[in-house]
């Protein structure tokens, strides 16, 4: 019997329990420490009790420890290790770290009017900044401020939360700085996707619920929900998406587009549409492989395996209805190509054809007989018109979509009538 997958935490809530662990150390006794500037009557304690996020208490046991070149003579640090549960998330074991230190009401000030840091309005007197390894926001669309570091609205409220309950219980009004850092974020960022979100410098401080749900789709989900929102705040008027690597590879090398320009959506091209839409896009550029999207003809919104996978069932389909359409002559509303003495002509292979495609492992190898026959082109842009079809239909109408679908192993790519276009007008040219 399969074990239950465990639970683990976010940064977000590791920097609060490192904050409030940080905070208790500082103001134990603080009349006392404000004469005296040893830290010997001082403890640090052995657990913290957290409230979470989603309302869940939570226990940590936080250490003593400063982050490489923050050594402070009046605050005092504390670290929290990470741990992720079964998640595989990049910083799963690293230290997050939290200082607490008193500072003058001008330094606060200064900090509010120039810092790249947070004051909340229902915790007067106290200021969230960053540190080494924390990133900072460098696009607009993101949860926070181009400029600031990037501590999501929820784990900025909670580790204020913290602080400020410790500030309460001890009878300390003036007020305080609480910087969080995770120095191995630097190396960490580029195994994120904050590069391409805009974030520099180091990782996101996260969390919506505090906790991290192992194997959830929910932040992968979430990821591509931003970058689709960061994509409509810039004006761009034409979304660009592709499933994957293969369709970064194809629109760098075929189309021109730079690694990293186009929205990656992995197996979720149905959620991707919807987003778009949410988000106000009129038009959308669907790029990706054939072993991906032919699954989108079928009306699959999520292309994962695990759905089903039906490729070489939808494969022979498209075969069977090129050679129907290309009979009846109805190329004009199904082809880019629109001279019907161009379709293939099956003839006597069809049927040979039909059973090589249900023998085949993937849809490259099908592709490969396709194009012996002459037949690879028609049935690629054939598949681009169905794509489309259902691209149009998800949005609910809302967004007019152009897609291309291509082989990679065999050079063929099938359009839809406006991709260049649409190419174009994401280029900026028209």
């Amino acid at each position: 019997m399969k074990s239950q997958l465990r639970s683990g935490y976010t940064t977000g809530s590791c920097a609060s329990a490192a904050a409030m662990a940080s905070a208790i150390f500082l103001l134990q006794d603080w009349d006392k420490v404000r004469k005296v500037s040893s830290t010997q009557m001082r403890e640090l304690p052995e657990r913290i009790q957290l409230l979470l996020a989603n309302g869940q208490g939570a226990e940590f046991y936080p250490e003593y420890g400063t982050p490489p070149g923050e050594e402070e003579k009046q605050g005092h640090w504390c670290r929290v290790r990470k741990d992720a549960g079964d998640d595989p998330d990049v910083t799963d074991g690293v230290w997050v770290y939290a200082g607490v230190f008193p500072i003058s009401q001008e330094i606060f000030e200064r900090l509010c009017h120039e810092g790249a840091g947070y004051a909340l309005p229902e915790h007067p007197g106290l200021y969230l900044n960053g540190g080494p390894g924390v990133g900072i926001a460098g696009k607009k669309g993101l949860s926070c401020p181009v400029g600031h570091y990037a501590i999501n609205p929820v784990p900025r409220s909670v580790i204020l939360e913290a602080v400020e309950k410790v500030r309460r219980e001890k009878g300390y009004k003036e007020p305080l700085e609480i910087r969080i850092a995770v120095p191995e974020g630097i190396f960490l960022a580029e195994k994120t996707f904050n590069p391409r979100l805009g974030i520099l410098g180091g990782i996101s401080i996260l969390g919506t619920t505090g906790i991290v749900e192992p194997m959830s789709e929910e932040a992968l989900l979430e990821t591509i929900r931003l970058d689709i929102h960061m994509k409509a705040s810039a004006g761009e008027e034409v979304l660009l998406l592709t499933p994957g690597n293969y369709g970064e590879d194809f629109l760098e090398k075929e189309m021109g587009v730079p690694l990293g320009e186009a929205v990656k959506c992995s197996n979720f091209i149905g959620d991707a549409v919807r987003f778009a839409a949410e988000e106000g896009f009129g038009k959308l550029l669907l790029v990706g492989h054939i072993g991906k999207l032919v699954k989108v003809t079928g009306g699959i919104k999520n292309t994962h395996s695990r759905y089903g996978d039906h490729r070489m069932e939808l494969m022979k389909r498209l075969v069977k209805e090129v050679q129907e359409h290309g009979q009846a002559g109805k190329t004009k509303e199904d082809f880019r190509d629109r001279d019907e003495n161009k379709m293939p002509a099956f003839g006597e292979k069809e049927e040979i054809l039909a059973e090589r495609i249900g023998r085949a492992n993937t849809t490259e190898e099908v592709v490969g007989w396709l194009k012996e026959v002459c037949a690879a082109q028609a049935v690629l842009d054939y598949a681009a018109a169905k794509v489309k079809a259902q691209v149009g239909k998800w949005s609910g109408g809302q967004l007019e979509a152009e897609t291309v679908v291509f082989s990679s192993l065999h050079g063929v790519a099938g359009k839809t009538s406006q991709a260049e276009t649409f190419l174009c007008l994401w280029k900026g040219r028209i």
